[in-house]
């Protein structure tokens, strides 16, 4: 059903209040309107600036004297028909208990006549009188059939004073639309035209444009952060058997897919040694996919407030299925939830907010792929290792040979370095042990010492700057160790 239809059936389940929070309060009203039109209801609709106006008109008269909430609603209950009247950010004049007050006793007018008083605001909280009262009423975002013809409306729409060149294949097209997803019918338009208005062209290549523009409109809503990925996977060294696992199920997320019988991938656990890539393997979904990459950092969630916390959590959870198709990493899952694997001393908390994230892992059904990171086994709730809560498990071992060959080759591309002119070879047997991470900073470590007596940075200064800095895997050598033990028949190696 669509939304006209929905508030349709609360009207003729007489709903005499119904709440609809959205930034969106132009899309609302037009919901509120088509209900009512369906039901042959008339529309009044009060804001501070404009007082009580007809719905349907567009340069409609204000009632006079209508600005104040109290003397709208006032009014209102003088009416003896039946009608749909829509106030707009009232809650911030509920404070005072005389506004407060006049709104209980509209609603009971209201309803006395089988109307319909329906809040459009912004703010998420009501007083607790008005919500036992009130019937919450959430705004759908467009379905990926409807971004399709919204897309298609703008593209012959802005045809007309200059053509538009458009360059897609099919599979490209649906990428674009499942990046679309998540923005409300407005945002969508703004971000099609944000594509098209320099070069008058929508190709493959808007792809990216898409995604970084979708990320400005979003990341501005605060509890995820935007996580920028590389647009190849060339670009990250290693990780095969993650990256043929990545192709395999790409596949996947197509309609044929779906009705062959399968179900999306859900998520992946990463699990190993500091440094050692896992931060890049979220990265390299990301890519894979097509998708954008969202970090929830679930330290940040915990308040002193009670209750903050989880509804932050729920917050978290609930942007992430808003702005789906995407990643959603969440990075040391182990030190997030560390109290949920043994005797808390926090009163449960991180418990409460464990089993509602696992219980938002079973059932939410929206395109979220989870990726987890976990340096520490022993901190894992076992709850989370079960099977069916991700799709794999992967271990993220030390790089192999071949594998810090294209590390080294990626990281000195990246700083304008020919790697034809360095002993890719001998960097790749004298960096055994090391991290990616440790091979970066052994390049940007030999780059300082080049440049500190004006050289140009050689093999023989990366060389020496790993001689001089011993890695992780020998410092901590018995943790590496026993991290790999028990990953030995337990997890899948990433490459």
């Amino acid at each position: 059903m669509s939304d006209s239809e929905r508030l349709a059936q609360l009207f003729d389940a007489q709903h005499a209040c119904i709440s609809i929070l959205t930034l969106e309060e132009q899309a609302a009203l037009e919901v509120v309107r088509n209900a009512a039109l369906d039901r042959g209801l008339d529309v009044l609709v009060w804001s501070v600036t404009q007082g009580v106006r007809d719905g349907f008109l567009a340069k409609a008269p204000m009632v006079v004297n209508s600005e104040h909430p109290s003397a709208a609603m006032y009014y209102l209950t003088t009416l003896e028909r039946r009608l749909v009247a829509v106030l707009c950010d009232v809650s911030d004049h509920l404070k005072d208990p005389r506004v407060l007050r006049m709104l209980r006793e509209t609603i009971d007018a209201v309803a006395q006549r089988r109307g319909h008083l329906v809040l459009i605001d912004h703010a998420s909280e009501l007083p607790q009188p008005v919500q036992a009262v009130t019937s919450a009423f959430e705004l759908s975002m467009p379905d990926e059939k409807a971004l399709e013809e919204l897309m298609r409306t703008v593209l012959v729409g802005e045809s007309v004073p200059e053509p538009v060149r458009v360059n897609l294949t099919q599979d490209d097209l649906q990428t674009i639309i499942r990046n679309l997803r998540g923005l409300t019918a407005r945002q969508a338009r703004e971000v099609i035209l944000d594509s098209i208005c320099n070069d008058r062209t929508l190709d493959s290549k808007d792809i990216n444009t898409i995604l970084a523009q979708k990320r400005k409109r979003l990341q501005s809503m605060g509890v995820l952060d935007y996580v920028e990925a590389p647009v190849d996977l060339d670009e990250i060294g290693g990780l095969r058997a993650l990256k043929y696992w990545l192709e395999q199920r790409r596949e996947a997320l197509c309609d044929e897919a779906v009705h062959f019988g399968l179900a999306p991938p859900r998520g992946v656990l990463m699990l190993g040694i500091q440094g050692a890539g896992k931060s890049l393997a979220a990265k390299a979904v990301a890519t894979a996919w097509k998708r954008p990459l969202l970090r929830l950092d679930a330290g940040a969630l915990y308040d002193k407030y009670i209750g903050e916390s989880e509804r932050q959590l729920r917050n978290a959870l609930h942007q992430a299925e808003m702005m789906a198709p995407i990643v959603l990493w969440i990075d040391e899952i182990e030190k997030a939830f560390a109290s949920a694997a043994a005797q808390s001393a926090d009163g449960g908390l991180s418990k409460r907010m464990f089993g509602h994230l696992l219980t938002w892992m079973q059932e939410h059904r929206s395109p979220v792929f989870l990726i987890a990171t976990a340096n520490d086994i022993e901190a894992l709730p076992p709850e989370l290792l079960r099977k069916g809560r991700f799709d794999e498990i992967f271990f993220v071992d030390l790089p192999d040979a071949d594998a810090r060959r294209q590390i080294f080759q990626i990281h000195l591309k990246k700083r304008k370095r020919d790697p034809k002119k360095f002993d890719i070879d001998q960097l790749a047997t004298e960096s055994e042990g090391r991290s990616g991470a440790e091979i970066e900073q052994a390049i940007v470590a030999g780059m300082h010492n080049a440049f500190a007596v004006r050289e140009q940075v050689s093999t023989e200064h990366l060389v020496n700057a790993m001689k001089g800095s011993p890695p992780l895997s020998v410092t901590m050598r018995e943790k590496v160790e026993a991290l790999r033990k028990w990953a030995s028949g337990r997890c899948v190696p990433a490459d």
